[in-house]
């Protein structure tokens, strides 16, 4: 398989993009809270839409430098444009209904688990021990997370009742199954040879096209006050377009399952400003999982030692080091 082009910085750099994007898409539920007039369809449509359209416009000329190439894999592009429109709608409503931090844990706690099944079916790809070894510790880190706000939701500071938290739920797991399928298929597009930006510009540009509709329903509250124009702007400019170019540039040096498991590290992020600069109380348990979700970070961004030479054993051509 011909090796995309800009692919020479290695995985170091593209593990840290990964990382750097996971710390701004954290800021987003603390955001959010300086306009609770929005609704959350409204927040994601703003969010997720227009800062796909401005990562279309930006790419223009690398998308029509590739429009031959996207033409051929037209069915990809849908699948992850439908993804990333869908994202966004239940990412939001599950943090509007479980609480900022439930909705992030499980919507990001459940993607790794998500992008292995994809790659595993669609691509045949097996895991390293490595990224079980990763993926457990930070899965194990996302569920105490859950289970600190499930025991501070039960001392009477939650969110909402326990048919909207399970609602809530579900709607995470329906967010982390569109974000594992939309950064599989801009991850294929771009092993195809299609260049990082092309790709993201492409499936995040559709996205936002499908966004359009959802947000000229719901979107008046964000023109009703400086404030809560203010966070639709920062959504879109900061978390979304920034963090998604670095997430693009992250995903055309390592794969999905690895990009998706280094994002665990937004729940943290989450947690934390949610503790900040909302105010909210986060019990021993969440820093617990907090710390289990560095320790995933750290196995998964260690650098691997060079193998020793063996003449009866030879490492075969290809072993991924993720």
């Amino acid at each position: 398989m011909t090796r995309p082009a800009g692919r020479t910085a290695g995985p170091g750099l593209g593990a840290l993009a990964v990382l750097l994007a996971s710390v701004l898409w954290g800021t987003t539920g603390t955001a959010a809270t300086f306009a609770p007039q929005v609704g959350p369809l409204a927040i994601g449509a703003a969010a997720m839409g227009l800062g796909g359209l401005l990562q279309a416009l930006l790419a223009g000329r690398g998308i029509a430098r590739a429009r031959e190439r996207l033409r051929e894999q037209w069915r990809i592009v849908l699948l992850g444009g439908a993804g990333v429109a869908l994202y966004p709608l239940a990412f939001y409503t599950s943090m509007h209904l479980a609480g900022v931090a439930v909705g992030t844990v499980v919507s990001i706690g459940s993607a790794p688990l998500a992008s292995a099944l994809i790659e595993r079916l669609a691509d045949g790809r097996s895991l390293s021990r490595r990224w079980l070894a990763g993926a457990a510790l930070g899965l194990a880190g996302t569920v105490l997370l859950c289970a600190a706000e499930a025991a501070r939701a039960g001392t009477g500071a939650g969110t909402g009742s326990a048919r909207q938290t399970v609602v809530g739920v579900g709607l995470g797991l329906v967010a982390g199954l569109t974000y594992a399928v939309y950064a599989w298929a801009a991850h294929r597009l771009i092993t195809r040879g299609v260049a990082s930006r092309a790709a993201m510009g492409a499936v995040f540009g559709l996205g936002g096209l499908m966004l359009v509709p959802v947000l000229l329903a719901t979107g008046a509250p964000l023109v009703a006050s400086w404030t809560n124009a203010g966070v639709g702007l920062y959504m879109a400019l900061v978390p979304m377009f920034t963090g998604y170019v670095l997430f693009g540039f992250g995903l055309s040096r390592i794969p999905v399952s690895t990009a998706t498991t280094l994002s665990l590290l937004e729940p943290a992020v989450a947690a934390v400003f949610a503790v900040l600069v909302v105010g909210e109380h986060l019990p021993a348990l969440g820093w617990t999982g907090i710390a289990l979700v560095i320790a995933c970070l750290g196995v998964l961004t260690a650098p691997s030692r060079p193998a020793a030479p063996a003449a009866s054993a030879p490492t075969p051509p290809g072993t991924p080091d993720w």
